[in-house]
């Protein structure tokens, strides 16, 4: 994350005071792919900073990363939730605590499930209790440990609220498949102490499978190869047909 601008620990700070104005929370919308955010700042607090200003990695919205081990998943997490970020990674939903962890903090991460090009939160529904995810932010790594899964109406919204107390993180897709009239809702609480072999790990670069970039210039090569094979064919029967006679020059038929 070395694009960020202003300075990681000047946003870390940041983000810490827009949680603590926040009043979080969020509604599920029917027949919608995504979640949406009702939590609100409170604008009198002092030096409160743009929700898109806060935890900025890049220029394209890089908020930080998710891992989820027991799906396979290391996604981006991006500020909104708008269909352009949901088409390539994690979306953090505005109007709930930003995912820097924190006592009476609730944060949404929410993804698309069942799409052709990307498996995302695909397998979001076969998480268990006790499984984990990290997210990491700025350097900063969070544990949080499944304690519940539920499936949801769009109008139980109760289980996004913020906990006095408690440090949450809530992932958030649809279902069924196509349909999308309820909630996959999987709430997890901050593991304290954070396990070392989880920073170790979360500070590594991601080592799922990438596209294969190899496979698409090996195929352009054959591609070019066999152009250029058919090219050298015709030229050749071209020269030849010049200089033999037709075969048929002299046959006479008739009708």
């Amino acid at each position: 994350m070395s694009e960020a601008d202003p300075a990681p620990a000047e946003q870390l700070a940041a983000a810490r005071r827009y949680n603590a104005a926040l009043s979080s929370g969020a509604d599920l919308l029917a027949h919608q792919r995504k979640p949406a955010g009702v939590g609100s700042v409170d604008q009198e607090a002092a030096d409160i900073w743009p929700y898109e200003q806060i935890l900025t990695a890049d220029s394209q919205g890089l908020m930080g990363r998710i891992r989820i081990p027991a799906i396979d998943v290391d996604l981006p997490i991006y500020h909104g939730t708008s269909e352009t970020v949901l088409s390539r990674g994690v979306g953090h939903l505005e109007g709930t605590s930003l995912p820097i962890g924190g006592s009476d903090t609730h944060t949404v991460l929410t993804a698309h499930r069942g799409l052709a090009q990307s498996r995302l939160f695909t397998d979001l529904d076969k998480l268990a209790e006790g499984d984990t995810f990290t997210v990491e932010v700025f350097g900063e790594v969070l544990v949080y440990r499944v304690f519940q899964k539920l499936t949801v109406q769009p109008e139980d919204n109760e289980s996004l609220r913020q906990i006095v107390g408690k440090d949450l993180a809530t992932l958030v897709t649809c279902t069924p498949l196509g349909i999308n009239s309820h909630r996959i809702l999987v709430t997890a609480e901050r593991v304290h102490p954070t396990p070392m072999t989880e920073v170790e790990q979360a500070q590594q670069p991601s080592d799922l499978p990438r596209f294969p970039w190899w496979a698409v210039w090996a195929l352009l090569f054959v591609l070019l190869a066999t152009f250029n094979a058919l090219h050298a064919w015709w030229q050749y029967r071209g020269r030849d047909n010049r200089h033999t006679t037709p075969p048929f020059k002299n046959l006479k038929y008739s009708v």
